[in-house]
């Protein structure tokens, strides 16, 4: 039997080789092709759709990611042999696209298309000599929460024939586990393991899934089993005797499937809790330094190294501070900065209670203040999004980990709508003072805002539509917490405190990502920069350093991005002075999906230049 390295080997090989063909096609000087510049446009997004197309055939849960109804019954393949098709056929498509298309024959929205797929398929390329580096369990994703809530959240259950798919689903879990645990073992034998505070909290998230009917006789249903009941029992066309079957073979496969499932992957974390280690920052594993740089250059869609982004954050955070001692002054506080940091998060008023009333009134209140710039939203754009939004809780397995809040996509076909998550486990980590900035970003027009219109878009292909990078859809999200202020919102100024404690927030994470990635920060340092510039509490201290340890990078997109279009704006604005328009400038940057930040630029560059031609 061929080993994996001999077959990572050839693998290597054969990409190296595709590279090389690539190149001296590219070399040669080939004949000007008689097609006009649409047909080969149109050639060329065939192409990209036919790539995409490809792509989410490979992947059963993009597939429903995006509503679409196949494959209902299997989950994603996670093994070796798998990935190192994925890494061919992505070193193959990018070598078709340089072999087939002739870039100077495209149109200027094709060709953004051409660079856009260019960069994310040598990104990948790129990745792929990290792809043990990451942890592909910890607290805040992986899949024993991420199977779960895939089910709750994207399987549906229309008929009988999705009730069995659900099933094998459910089944499916014992051998994805399989694979999710044979490459944790790889990533160890590489001296790749989560540090040692992300065990418990990971141990403690699948007990919840595990927990209640049928897995034990603890009060209630489990999260699945309930899911699984809820959507049959919605069943119209479906006889009781048929149901009970269902419900008969599901429990079974929790039984006999799901839990086993779950039990190993406890066994094996106890396992590599005994040989993890306290060091935080990724510093620590094989060619960590590398691979953070890496890790920052893909969040961030530029080539800003980890100095200069703690520099950055440093001066942020300190211009931030000097715009919330004018607050202190508005509202007549007396003290100093840490003085009123310690009022707003010991002050009562400023908190809805952790009870069941208290989670009510902060949903009810936050659907508020949706309605309320839903209301306005013609004033600043021309484009609005079709696609629904929901609010809702974050369900209890994954609450502990998870976020204060986040925002999860619609469906392409529009069957399921965008949904704002909101972590209520406790509601000291939901300030009243920040309902209205954390609606702005999570819902409209922050996430739903860009994610659906981009989803809604015509004429690009389907890559742009459905992708992303990390930079743009973070960096128009923090966005859009800013710009409402110069309209009328953030009135109180308890509100305005609310945006720039979380502006603070992100660009305190340029600190803090970069001091314990590459400055060797512990987590009892980034924590106690958080207490000496933040009034943040201490469950979203905790909650907010875990998470810059296990995704290494991802926290710097936010600020970069946003000052990016920051940036951009005012240049249109010393442009076209009296002309500018700010409809048409957010039309301009959403109506191209989710670009890197050289490209935004080159875009709204180009915009300029036509709008004075």
């Amino acid at each position: 039997m061929m080993t994996r390295r001999v077959r990572v080997q050839i693998c290597i090989a054969m990409i190296q080789k595709l590279l090389c063909s690539a190149a001296v096609l590219a070399s040669l000087s080939i004949p000007a092709l008689a097609a006009e510049t649409l047909t080969e446009s149109a050639r060329a997004n065939a192409f990209f759709d036919r790539v995409f197309d490809e792509n989410v055939a490979r992947s059963p849960m993009m597939a429903a990611r995006l509503g679409l109804h196949q494959q209902t019954d299997r989950w994603d393949d996670l093994s070796d042999a798998h990935a190192i098709e994925n890494l061919a056929l992505t070193t193959q498509h990018l070598a078709e696209l340089r072999r087939e298309f002739h870039y100077e024959q495209l149109d200027e929205q094709t060709r953004v298309s051409y660079r856009m797929f260019v960069k994310q398929a040598e990104q990948d390329i790129e990745g792929w000599r990290w792809r043990h580096h990451d942890y592909p369990v910890n607290q805040m994703s992986g899949l024993h929460s991420e199977a779960p809530a895939f089910l709750i959240n994207y399987h549906p259950i229309a008929d009988v024939a999705d009730a069995r798919a659900y099933i094998a689903r459910l089944r499916g879990m014992a051998p994805l586990f399989d694979q999710l645990m044979s490459n944790m073992k790889a990533d160890a034998a590489l001296g790749v393991l989560p540090p040692r505070f992300v065990f418990p909290l990971v141990e403690d998230s699948i007990k919840d899934v595990i927990s209640g009917e049928p897995f034990d006789a603890s009060a209630g249903k489990s999260a699945l089993w309930d899911d699984f009941c809820t959507k049959l029992d919605a069943l119209k066309d479906t006889d009781d005797a048929t149901k009970a079957v269902l419900r008969q073979e599901a429990r079974a496969a929790l039984l006999e499937a799901v839990k086993p499932a779950y039990s190993k992957l406890l066994a094996l974390l106890a396992e590599q809790e005994k040989h993890a280690a306290d060091d935080d920052g990724v510093w620590k594993l094989p060619d960590g330094g590398e691979y953070y740089a890496y890790r920052l250059r893909d969040a961030t869609t530029t080539r800003m190294g980890a100095e200069q982004i703690h520099q950055l954050g440093l001066s942020e955070v300190a211009r931030i501070h000097r715009d919330m001692r004018a607050i202190m002054a508005r509202v007549g506080f007396k003290g100093d900065l840490q003085a009123f940091f310690k009022y707003i998060k010991t002050n009562p008023r400023f908190y809805y209670p952790t009870t069941d009333e208290g989670k009510q009134a902060y949903m009810q209140r936050a659907t508020q203040i949706i309605d309320e710039m839903r209301a306005r939203l013609p004033e600043f754009f021309i484009t609005l999004p079709q696609a629904p939004l929901v609010i809702k809780p974050v369900e209890p397995f994954r609450e502990l980990g998870s976020a204060g809040a986040f925002y999860e996509q619609p469906s392409a076909d529009g069957t399921r709508p965008g949904t704002y998550y909101i972590n209520t486990v406790d509601m000291r980590g939901l300030p009243i003072f920040e309902m209205e900035t954390l609606a702005h970003h999570e819902a409209i027009p922050g996430h739903h805002m860009q994610i659906a219109i981009a989803q809604e878009l015509r004429g690009i292909p389907k890559f742009r539509k459905y992708g992303g990078n990390s930079a743009f859809e973070e960096g128009w999200a923090l966005y859009s917490e800013y710009f409402p202020k110069a309209y009328g919102f953030y009135a109180d100024p308890y509100m305005d405190f609310g945006r720039l404690n979380d502006e603070l927030l992100r660009a305190v994470r340029l600190v803090v990502d970069t001091g314990v990635h590459a400055k060797h920060w512990t987590r009892a340092q980034v924590m106690n920069y958080f207490r000496a510039n933040t009034p943040n509490p201490e469950r979203d201290i905790f909650t907010e350093t875990n998470r810059y340890i296990v995704w290494p990078g991802q926290a710097c997109a936010y600020k970069i991005g946003m000052l990016k279009i920051l940036e951009l704006r005012a240049l249109a604005k010393k442009d076209l002075g009296g002309q500018f328009d700010l409809r048409e400038f957010h039309d301009l940057i959403l109506k191209n999906g989710a670009v890197p930040m050289d490209i935004l630029e080159d875009n709204v560059r180009a915009w300029l230049a036509s709008k004075k031609g």
